[in-house]
């Protein structure tokens, strides 16, 4: 990622079979081979819930690609909203909500 290339944030709520499909490690390797950051967990409804931090277009590429999931996965649909840079370094797995 180049200094001084605007950023932007994108919170996402993956719905569907997204639960014990490896979603969350798999968005891990996605996010992080795109050099973003941020974060993802389980939801107790059953999503998934997400936030991309980076350069714009990173961040549409890795949303769009959470259509689809990984294999096993069955995405419903997503929901992406802007949102605010939460200062997070590198992109983690966090404990279900």
């Amino acid at each position: 990622m180049g200094k001084g290339m605007p950023e932007t944030a994108v919170h996402l709520r993956i719905f569907g079979k997204v639960q014990n499909v490896w979603f969350r490690g798999w968005l891990v390797e996605m996010a992080d081979g795109a050099g973003l950051r941020g974060w993802v967990r389980n939801r107790s409804d059953g999503s998934v819930e997400a936030l991309l931090i980076g350069p714009n277009s990173l961040v549409q590429e890795v949303a769009g690609h959470c259509r689809s999931g990984p294999p096993a996965a069955v995405v419903g649909s997503v929901r992406a909203t802007p949102s605010s840079d939460d200062g997070s370094t590198g992109f983690r797995l966090r404990s279900s909500l």
